[in-house]
């Protein structure tokens, strides 16, 4: 096991070189909508790719994901094709959230430095085809 503080670098150390690796600006949570984010999830047994859907107001989080299922057909045929929707994905905090996320289906660690090469490059696929989604429907999705 690794202290806090040593946990702490090595996710630094990860996100900066991942950052370094693909230097690009990502959307990210410049979707222009405020309840709408694209994350990159990497912690202790799994790698994530998701664009979550989070507000206190269901209705409205329940309308984005509702527009989203929609799609579900063209995400999957022509961008993501094991994208999974979670209208009510519970985050570790307790939160619960809607979310359409695509997991790297190989068991890694942020503190296994080997498996760094192979979340890098699913980060990096992936969200570049969820960005290329989101730009493409995101005036659909918010109208």
């Amino acid at each position: 096991m690794f202290s806090r503080e040593e946990s702490k670098k090595i996710r630094q150390e990860f996100w900066t070189s991942f950052g370094q690796e693909y230097s690009r600006k990502w959307i990210l949570y410049n979707t222009k909508v405020k309840e709408i984010q694209l994350k990159f999830t990497f912690a202790q047994k799994r790698a994530i790719v998701s664009l979550d859907i989070e507000s206190d107001d269901i209705i409205i989080q329940a309308y984005y994901f509702e527009k989203l299922e929609s799609l579900k057909t063209i995400l999957k045929s022509e961008y993501l094709a094991n994208i999974v929707f979670d209208a009510a994905y519970e985050l570790p905090e307790g939160k619960t959230i809607s979310r359409i996320y695509i997991e790297l289906q190989d068991k890694v660690s942020i503190n296994n430095k080997s498996d760094w090469p192979k979340v890098k490059h699913f980060f990096a696929e992936n969200m570049h085809q969820m960005e290329m989604f989101w730009l493409e429907f995101k005036d659909f999705i918010t109208s």
